[in-house]
């Protein structure tokens, strides 16, 4: 099936609120473009030099490219002037680097649903301190994001519904959840975003064993 053609099967199944992110994480061939043709302008890379180099050879106005990885200090200046939403925010120190460099940004509070350290963000408990941190640097906060642990859609169902709660909590309207193998859940829990990859663009071209999780 054609780009075009999963994304019209995909948006079938979400609310007209969702918004879809296409993942174009490690994916080769015209994938941007092809997003494009099908109406997707929302895109989504984790890593910065990916990013930019794919920013810098698509001149649409219209595209919103997401920032979904580990944010390294010493490499957002680079990518600040092209990246629309910073989803993966999960420490405080970030925030003046940020905002040096995009003054006002737009970002998500990412939160760590399981005991694993080396997954990216926060706790759910640190989260309103977080918030408050990154307000107080100039960014606008805009929601909350995160991954579902392993273990299938059915065990990401309690962290989702939990992350709606406290981004109803702190009157957050963006709540970026689910991926391709557990839209229905995040959606069904309150998810008023997903992050999709391989449901849109098929099987990534160059498989990375260290490659970070919380891209689909």
């Amino acid at each position: 099936m054609t780009v075009a053609e999963n994304l019209k099967a995909l948006r079938s199944r979400l609310p007209d609120h969702v918004t879809i992110v296409g993942v174009t994480k490690q994916q080769v061939g015209a994938v941007v473009a092809d997003a494009l043709a099908a109406g997707l302008f929302d895109l989504g890379e984790n890593r910065a030099d990916a990013l930019l180099a794919r920013a810098e050879a698509t001149d649409d106005p219209r595209v919103r490219w997401h920032f979904l990885g580990q944010i390294q200090r010493n490499k957002i200046a680079k990518v600040a002037p092209h990246v629309a939403l910073w989803q993966s925010v999960d420490r405080a120190e970030l925030g003046p680097a940020i905002a040096r460099h995009a003054p006002g940004a737009h970002v998500l509070v990412e939160v760590n649903l399981t005991d694993d350290p080396n997954r990216g963000g926060t706790s759910l408990a640190a989260v309103p301190a977080l918030v408050r941190d990154l307000q107080a640097d100039g960014l606008v906060v805009r929601g909350l994001m995160a991954v579902g642990p392993l273990g299938g859609p059915d065990a990401a169902r309690p962290g989702f519904t939990a992350v709606v709660h406290c981004a109803d909590e702190l009157a957050l309207p963006v709540r970026s959840l689910g991926m391709s193998d557990d839209i229905d859940v995040a959606v069904a829990c309150g998810s008023t975003m997903v992050r999709v990859g391989t449901a849109l663009f098929g099987a990534r071209a160059m498989p990375r064993s260290d490659a970070p999780s919380n891209v689909d």
